[in-house]
């Protein structure tokens, strides 16, 4: 099994890249793990409470859940992923359930931050984007897919998801493999990345 790891700051497009890297790739072969499936379960605390919950600082992850079904899929066991709501800040009753496959792909703006997670990869790949083209995409995401007004964007942007970005995701830089660039035009980064997935394919 290959575990690939795809890091880098909300609104970087490391969606976009998965689907580039996912394009031509059998389906039966891969599977894709979000970090954002694995937010903590916040039962306890009220609609509101949830509300004020900085979701981009590591304590927001159930890292130890994560890392638990990565192992658990590189075993050959069948894993039952958490469905996350941001419309509710909670998780569903409803799991997803993920077979192992030949390559696993995790993707999230955190998942370089933990070094057991980090070790469980095989590559790693940060995706950098301008901030400027980061805010522009989290805004159009979250006022049309979460239900969020721009003044809650603009204000959560400024006081938790700016200084997380600095303080826990741009470091892990340093321990990416790769670095992708956000460039429609970049294509050479993402046919290394196929090219490596393929083999581990072929072999």
């Amino acid at each position: 099994m290959l575990i690939l790891g795809i890091a880098g700051g909300t609104g970087s497009g490391k969606t976009t890249v998965v689907k580039q890297i996912l394009n031509e790739l059998p389906d039966a072969e891969v599977t894709v793990i979000s970090q954002d499936s694995y937010y903590s379960k916040n039962d306890h605390l009220s609609y509101k409470e949830r509300c004020n919950i900085n979701f981009d600082h590591p304590n927001a992850i159930d890292f130890d859940l994560l890392i638990e079904h990565i192992k658990e899929l590189k075993k050959g066991n069948v894993i039952e992923q958490p469905i996350y709501s941001f419309v509710t800040h909670n998780r569903v009753q409803d799991t997803l359930i993920t077979h192992p496959k030949k390559v696993v792909i995790v993707e999230g703006i955190l998942i370089l931050t933990k070094k057991e997670l980090r070790d469980l990869m095989d590559i790693k790949v940060f995706v950098h984007a301008d901030s400027d083209e980061r805010l522009i995409r989290r805004l159009k995401r979250d006022i049309q897919e979460r239900g969020r007004d721009i003044n809650e964007v603009l204000e959560r942007y400024q006081s938790t998801l700016k200084p997380m970005h600095e303080e826990f995701i741009e470091p892990t830089k340093s321990y990416a493999d790769l670095i992708i660039p956000n460039d429609t035009y970049n294509t050479v980064a993402i046919d290394i990345v196929r090219t490596v997935i393929n083999e581990s394919l072929e072999r």
